[in-house]
């Protein structure tokens, strides 16, 4: 039996007239169409992620954030018009491409920033076990409305309700949209028969449409929706541990009885990767031993510092040093001397192999790489995409 495709879609014009360019303009740090492609690239059950454009400006910032399932269509120039509805580009697409009937299209718009991997994960069992035709997401806001004749339409002025005890009304937030491919077919639109409603935060109810609505959501994804992994501070300073981290923690000797340690390559090409963006890095380790020294002097990082016990206090001499902001540092460490550091810094990882403690410090990044394996490099790249996506906002293309 044929697989059931997961297809997640975004529409994406490139006249935007109300915020010019407003699909790749800076949300957050990030181009705002990022925000969708991360999460659904990220769901597990989406087999692939279509950008629907007519701008080549959208398709090469969109390429320069290396999402392997994301791919571009070209819309055609009269579906992306002021006028033209999100219908009339859904049906573009499937009309022009094979899919089977029962594959689940994902209809998501770039203007609501705050949805999550998590949400498309729940949405879609939601959508799969209750039986629905079409499914879409919402908020619910418990306003007091009105008919203009003077009615009240959801509430008993008489008897006004205490918001606690409210149930109030589910309001579309723009989100996304589940369906299948037969069904938009069939019925030239994103929702058909039984309609589920997935519900939401309160705060993901705020769409991107005006100038104004741009501040007010950038300070809505920071106080209610930022994580270590989706919010990122702009990196100034790598660190690193070492035992653990950029060696496997194994504690070999030769038959001289010297001591050994195994470091990864890869490892050191991030690093040298790292600093060539112009991000300083530095290795801090507990230890004191002439082999670490000679593998920072190879890979030539910016500070080493051995025998350290308090090693919060050397990075905030660093932060002083480099007239940068803790939340401007990123380390990685595995056990618990590097559990002040972790928690103070703006971005922080532990290898795969770290300890109890280490995992469980909120915001954490867990990295499936473990120490010795890569971990570093796994790190180092997701920073890398992140300085990509923020450079990529500088490029000036010209459509020919």
């Amino acid at each position: 039996m044929k697989k059931q495709k997961i297809i997640g879609f975004v529409p994406a014009r490139g006249g935007s007239k109300s915020i010019p360019k407003k699909n790749i303009k800076a949300f957050c740090k990030k181009p705002l169409i990022h925000w969708c492609l991360d999460a659904l690239s990220a769901c597990r059950d989406v087999d692939e992620v279509v950008l629907a454009t007519d701008s080549l400006e959208i398709e090469k910032v969109a390429n320069g954030f290396s999402l392997s399932k994301v791919t571009v269509y070209r819309r055609d120039r009269e579906n992306a018009q002021d006028t033209s509805s999100t219908e009339a580009v859904m049906l573009e697409f499937l009309e022009k491409n094979t899919f089977s009937a029962s594959d689940i299209f994902i209809l998501v718009q770039a203007t609501n920033p705050f949805v999550r991997t998590e949400d498309f994960d729940a949405a879609l069992a939601q959508y799969r076990t209750t039986g629905v035709d079409s499914l879409l997401s919402c908020v619910r806001t418990k306003r007091f409305f009105w008919h203009p004749d003077g009615r009240p339409m959801n509430y008993d002025y008489r008897q006004r309700p205490r918001r606690q005890d409210f149930e109030g009304l589910l309001m579309e937030n723009g989100a996304f949209y589940i369906n299948t491919v037969g069904n938009i077919l069939a019925h030239n639109n994103r929702l058909f028969g039984r309609v589920g409603m997935y519900e939401m935060a309160d705060y993901t109810g705020f769409e991107i449409d005006e100038p104004l609505d741009w501040g007010v959501c950038e300070k809505l994804m920071v106080d209610r929706a930022g994580d270590a992994t989706r919010l990122q501070p702009e990196i100034a300073l790598f660190l690193t541990d070492v035992d653990g981290v950029l060696t496997d923690a194994g504690m070999y000797y030769n038959s001289q009885g010297d001591a050994l340690k195994k470091f990864n390559t890869h490892d050191g090409m991030g690093l040298k990767l790292l600093m060539k963006n112009g991000i300083k890095t530095g290795i801090i380790t507990t230890e004191n031993t002439a082999i670490v020294a000679r593998r920072a002097q190879k890979l030539g990082v910016d500070y080493l510092f051995q025998g350290i016990e308090d090693k919060l206090s050397v990075v905030q001499a660093l932060c002083k040093k480099e007239q940068i902001d803790l939340t401007q540092v990123a380390y990685i460490g595995d056990d618990i001397n590097d559990l002040e550091v972790l928690q103070a810094v703006g971005l922080r990882a532990c290898p795969a192999n770290a300890v109890r403690e280490i995992k469980a410090i909120p915001g954490i990044i867990q990295l499936d790489k473990s120490g010795g394996s890569g971990a570093v490099r796994a790190f180092i790249e997701m920073i890398l995409d992140q300085y990509r996506s923020t450079a990529a906002l500088n490029w000036r293309i010209s459509e020919k």
